[in-house]
């Protein structure tokens, strides 16, 4: 290409002497041959140009299928990452929900009172805090049901669990309500129990608390404490509405009265013995309903939960006078003013126990409303009769009519003692001012 360009420069030279020289003949050889010259030149440069527009072609095609490469590569590492990404997220996801899942469980463990599924800690990570800090609240409450189920055996779980739950329950300065209270004793315990050995005496007392006391539990009452062979309970505020706890008071005193015989019939295969005295063993109940205080009670060191007042003396004055009608249970006037119409009851007497001034009626629950025999529903009317003849002092109507009731029931305790009673008023009589009360020292 130089070559052709230096030559055709040269040829364009001598044309130019040639013009100059005014020789056209020799101009136009010189002309026809730097036409030559340049058009040979052009085919050259035309060539080349030709040359270079293939090779930007071709580096143009390259440079685009190295693109297309570059942009394909890309598309498969981003799909790749983008897989990669995807399990690697759903294994983790995964993880969390499993862990969550766990907690979840859990949760719905506890909240059914399953307390013995610990979660599985298998990350360290903040889940696994979480699940480490879940079995540490399931050891706590697991360690808080077993106190509540330890001291639901001395205490009744009720009052456990207020005490726990309403902080208000431990109020010491307590609180006056309408409380209905039972007391209940095995009747000759101490004579009874001569001559058992230890174990075998545990053996009853613990049979015979485990029998009296579910009806009581049944009844909604709360059991107070055993005393001795005896057993107190209460029902009332705020475990009973106050318009119904005389009711289930005297149904748990019914269901009591039932279970001494299955007591009676226990005892030989408890003692591995027949025939010991007790087996002849009774029940003496006592029921009263008045205002009590109730609170926790006691000192700095120790509190209890309890009822206090007239309405608990006066049920432990009942139960004890049992002893002088023969029965099985005595209940107050106010007991049965508020139980209504599904017990039966009889009024039995018009009594002045010790420590009080004021005459108390008494009543004994016969059974449940429509459950009486015709000779009981008998024996009850002879006996108020004989009662209202009593009385007025009409001592030969009320001796009769007691007598009639002996014939239907022989035995019944109250028109035992109060035909004794009778016949010594009889013989001499009281003052003017008596009101039919007969005073209970014991």
């Amino acid at each position: 290409m130089s070559d052709g360009r230096s030559l055709l420069l040269q040829e364009t030279g001598e044309l130019l002497s040639f013009l100059d020289a005014r020789d056209f003949a020799g101009a136009r050889d010189r002309l026809s041959r730097v036409d030559a010259l340049r058009d040979e030149l052009n085919q050259k440069i035309d060539a080349l140009r030709q040359e270079m527009l293939k090779v930007s072609h071709g580096a143009i095609a390259t440079i685009r299928m190295e693109q297309s490469r570059a942009v394909l590569i890309s598309a498969i590492a981003t799909l790749l990452a983008a897989v990669i990404g995807l399990i690697f997220a759903n294994l983790v996801s995964g993880g969390i929900i499993r862990s969550v899942r766990q907690l979840l469980e859990g949760t719905r463990a506890v909240e059914a009172g399953h307390l013995d599924q610990p979660i599985d800690i298998t990350t360290r990570d903040e889940i696994g805090e979480l699940a480490a800090a879940f079995n540490r609240m399931v050891v706590q409450l697991r360690d808080n049901q077993r106190v509540r189920e330890t001291f639901g055996k001395y205490i009744d779980p009720r009052v456990v669990e207020g005490l726990i739950d309403r902080p208000n329950l431990t109020a010491a300065e307590g609180q006056r309500r309408l409380m209905t209270v039972l007391f209940c004793d095995l009747k000759g315990f101490t004579t009874l129990s001569e001559g058992l050995v230890p174990q075998g005496l545990v053996k009853i007392m613990n049979r015979y608390f485990s029998l009296m006391s579910e009806p009581i539990r049944t009844n909604r009452g709360i059991i107070d404490k055993y005393i001795g062979d005896g057993i107190m309970a209460y029902w009332g505020p705020p475990f009973v509405d106050e318009a119904d706890h005389e009711r289930l008071a005297c149904l748990a005193t019914l269901e009591m009265i039932e279970r001494i015989e299955t007591l009676r019939r226990e005892i030989p295969d408890l003692l591995g013995v027949r025939g010991t005295p007790m087996e002849k063993c009774d029940l003496r109940i006592g029921v009263a309903t008045g205002e009590a205080l109730v609170g926790s009670i006691g000192s700095d060191l120790m509190m209890s939960y309890t009822v206090m007042g007239d309405a608990v003396n006066l049920a432990s004055r009942l139960e004890g006078a049992n002893r002088v009608y023969g029965t099985r249970n005595l209940v107050s006037e106010r007991t049965v003013a508020a139980a209504g119409t599904a017990i039966e009851f009889r009024e039995v007497d018009r009594i002045i126990v010790a420590g009080q001034t004021r005459p108390e009626v008494v009543f004994e629950v016969l059974g449940r409303n429509g459950e009486l025999t015709p000779e009981l529903l008998a024996s009850r009317d002879l006996y108020q009769e004989g009662l209202v003849a009593y009385r007025e002092r009409r001592w030969d109507d009320a001796l009769r009519a007691l007598k009639a009731l002996l014939d239907v029931m022989p035995g019944d305790g109250p028109s035992l003692g109060l035909l004794v009673r009778i016949e010594s008023l009889k013989a001499n009589p009281p003052s003017a001012d008596w009101d039919g009360s007969w005073r209970i020292e014991k």
